[in-house]
């Protein structure tokens, strides 16, 4: 069976934010027994990925790489017209993903111990975030 919901992710501001519970609760209830949710993020200046859910300090650390590896104002920018967030924004995007695949187990979204959901938020203010989240199983 497959069933699909599009949702509303919360504003945010840039950085690094933890979104397991927020996605948990848009999603089918209850899970399938086995399966596979896709979440796909509509937005190309902002991404997803699983990463450290205990520490605070990864989601700082990793916006500090993004923001050394991908720096806003290159004189090679051509796209600037949206702002100097924008095109690092869109690069960032493409670097990290817009998509995650993660296994259903017994009912549950199959994360390590230690992994959550992040939206990579890379606009300083990149508003509402719409969200398919796809349940194979």
């Amino acid at each position: 069976m497959v069933s699909q919901t599009e949702f509303t992710l919360k504003p945010r501001t840039r950085g690094f934010h933890l979104i397991t519970e927020e996605v948990t609760r848009h999603l089918p209830h209850p899970l399938p027994e086995a399966g596979l949710l896709n979440l796909f993020i509509k937005h190309t200046s902002c991404a997803l990925s699983i990463n450290e859910n205990a520490d605070p300090d990864v989601r700082h650390d990793m916006e500090a790489i993004y923001n050394h590896l991908v720096r806003e104002r290159e004189p090679y920018y051509y796209h600037t017209f949206e702002g100097d967030d924008d095109m690092p924004a869109h690069a960032k995007s493409s670097l990290t993903g817009v998509s995650l695949s993660i296994p259903i187990t017994h009912g549950r979204l199959n994360l390590g111990t230690w992994q959550g959901i992040y939206l990579c938020e890379f606009r300083h203010d990149g508003g509402s975030r719409r969200v398919v989240a796809t349940v194979i199983g």
